[in-house]
């Protein structure tokens, strides 16, 4: 495994490297700064967890929403200015954090945050796709998203560490870190030309949303986002709610971020043989929801771990797969507008997660019902797997029938 691991990096082009390195940089700032930003906002200032989600979802949706549009831009006048500036506006936003007094501030960080994320997110990804060789592209994303976690655990580090003496000083690391970022790409990343040259912002656009299977995809994968963005608000809530200590967020995060970090690569070696890429997210997507419903008998640090463990499965299984299926669908020269469009899914699905979540778990609490939030989020993972399932069967078909037209035209 280990020099599977030694292979796959020595295939790995520098300029990939390079993306991959600030992917971690990103990851360790993100992460350090949003989990403590809810329990900032529902402890220092006074927010309930509903109010502290919508600030969440706005700056998710202002990334998101924004994305397909990035995307579009990025394809047209290159990947790397569009990243470098995106990075930058982030930087600003996440810094603007640590100076918030009035409750609109808090909506102007996020917004501003979100449109940086709008540029240098799909920018990104689809240099990813670009740079890297076909034939290691899935086992880049998994080696990716164990960066990703690693970046995680670090960041729950430092994250736990600043929070603790003040909330300003984690704000301006985050924004340091996405600054940082910025020159790193400007400086060191090889010009990437833009791909599309003779199409417009708004035929490209329009070729995107007229892709009805790429559509119907985006339109399934919100469920995932809506489970995967429980990670950032009724997960931290839920450990301090039982464990009555804040550090324990960082210890359950963390424990999640190490099961990516020791496991991803295997989980991907295990099924690589298994061709049904939309199949695999589904039942990845199930293993998050079964995960999440049993936090609901969580009574201890001990079971928190055991459940997110098995949220974490799910997501080794689903995460390559979804990254991968998205430059295997477009075109070359439309690579940054997909992935910008498939934003979408995490947009509304990702700002479902925090709005909708964020209430359901107050109302939970009222209610005396604290089930009820996870088990919406097994009925969604139960939803999510059926859907793949069919648009598995839908596109195998499509591709036999095309498959026959070939031959009988021969």
């Amino acid at each position: 495994m280990v020099e599977m691991n030694r292979e796959i990096w020595r295939e790995t082009p520098v300029s990939v490297k390079l993306l991959l390195g600030t992917s971690f940089m990103m990851n360790l700032g993100f992460y350090a700064l949003i989990p403590y930003l809810t329990l900032h906002l529902t402890g220092s200032i006074g927010w309930t967890v509903a109010m502290a989600g919508l600030v969440l979802s706005v700056r998710q949706f202002s990334q998101q929403g924004f994305a397909f549009l990035g995307g579009v831009v990025a394809d047209k006048f290159g990947y790397k200015g569009t990243m470098v500036l995106g990075l930058w506006i982030r930087a600003i936003g996440f810094a603007m954090f640590a100076f918030c007094t009035e409750t609109w501030h808090f909506f102007v960080a996020a917004i501003l945050s979100g449109l940086g994320g709008s540029l240098f997110d799909p920018a990104g990804s689809a240099a990813f796709a670009v740079l890297t060789p076909e034939s290691i592209r899935k086992e880049v994303f998994s080696l990716r998203n164990v960066l990703t976690n690693i970046g995680i655990v670090g960041s729950q580090i430092v994250g736990t560490a600043l929070a603790t003496v003040d909330f300003t000083y984690l704000s301006l690391f985050a924004g340091g870190m996405f600054a940082a970022n910025g020159l790193l790409v400007l400086f060191f990343l090889q010009p990437i030309a833009a791909k599309n040259t003779t199409h417009s912002i708004w035929s490209s656009m329009s070729h995107v949303i007229k892709d009805s299977r790429f559509v119907r995809y985006t339109m399934i994968l919100m469920g995932y986002y809506y489970l995967n963005m429980q990670l950032f608000l009724t997960i931290p809530q839920l450990v301090e709610d039982v464990t009555h200590q804040k550090a324990d967020v960082g210890i359950v995060l963390s424990a999640i971020s190490l099961s990516v970090i020791l496991l991803q690569m295997k989980v991907t070696k295990w099924l690589e043989g298994y061709t049904q890429r939309f199949t695999l997210i589904g039942i990845g997507t199930l293993v998050m929801g079964a995960g999440l419903f049993l936090l609901a008998f969580a009574d201890n640090l001990w079971m928190l771990i055991i459940n997110a463990f098995l949220y974490a499965l799910g997501t080794m299984i689903a995460v390559p797969n979804l990254v991968e299926v998205v430059p295997r669908l477009a075109p070359r020269e439309h690579v940054g507008a997909y992935y910008g469009f498939n934003g979408y899914a995490l947009a509304i699905g990702g700002s479902f997660g925090q709005l909708l979540g964020g209430w359901v778990y107050d109302t939970s609490r009222q209610l005396g019902a604290p089930w009820l939030p996870w088990t919406i989020c097994l009925v969604v993972g139960i939803g999510v797997a059926w859907q793949m399932y069919r648009m598995e069967h839908a596109v195998q078909t499509d591709e036999s029938g095309k498959s026959c037209t070939k031959v009988a035209r021969s």
